[in-house]
């Protein structure tokens, strides 16, 4: 399998001629869904939503899927059959890979401000993406796709998830708020200038890729 970060939350993973996209937002460019198999929506905040370039995709293809919570397939209407609505504990099978969907609710971001739904991917036994929450899935993972930064987030409690979640490596998503020196200083508290975790940390540039 390989892994493709782009902008922000958004990652690509591909295996063959499938083309798996989750959380294209409006910081990715809407050129990551040309050829896409199927997308994953883990919930409806624009940094890794946005309704009128998905809605868009799904009208150029007939063939594309999109799986997601009750809140984001409320704002696809139109695409009647092709949008999915998943929740906790549901395994599916998406574009050839197999899913297991985690978690209820976003991270709360203050406690005047109400949390939207949030569902975690766990991708082909394998590969997890959160979304926005600290869901630990209760089954191993290979490759956490780890929120690095985030208005509801703190670096401490990023330390914890990461340890917690126990995975064999991780690498940063969610990092578009952050410039080049907060990118070196919170990627060295999760990596080798922090106190310490059992999973290697590193990011990828957008456009970079990794085999898994």
């Amino acid at each position: 399998m390989e892994l493709t970060k782009h902008g922000h939350a958004c990652v690509v993973l591909g295996e063959e001629d499938r083309r798996l996209v989750i959380d294209p937002g409006v910081f990715t460019d809407p050129g990551v869904l040309e050829g896409a198999t199927a997308v994953l929506v883990t919930h409806e905040h624009s940094d890794h939503f946005a309704p009128d370039v998905l809605r868009a995709a799904l009208d150029a293809d007939p063939a594309l899927e999109v799986w997601t919570n009750g809140s984001v397939a409320d704002q696809l209407d139109g695409a009647a059959g092709r949008v999915h609505v998943v929740g906790d504990g549901d395994a599916l099978t998406v574009a050839g890979f197999d899913v297991t969907v985690h978690g209820e609710l976003h991270a709360v971001i203050h406690p005047e401000i109400p949390r939207v739904g949030n569902v975690g991917f766990l991708v082909g036994g394998s590969v997890f993406h959160p979304g926005d929450a600290l869901t630990v899935p209760g089954e191993p993972v290979t490759t956490l796709l780890l929120p690095m930064h985030a208005p509801w987030s703190k670096t401490a409690e990023l330390i914890d998830y990461v340890r917690a979640v126990d995975a064999d490596q991780a690498y940063a998503i969610h990092d578009g708020l952050l410039n080049e020196p907060g990118l070196g200083i919170v990627g060295g508290l999760l990596g080798e200038r922090g106190p310490g975790t059992p999973t290697p940390f590193s990011r990828l540039a957008p456009g970079d890729s990794v085999e898994l």
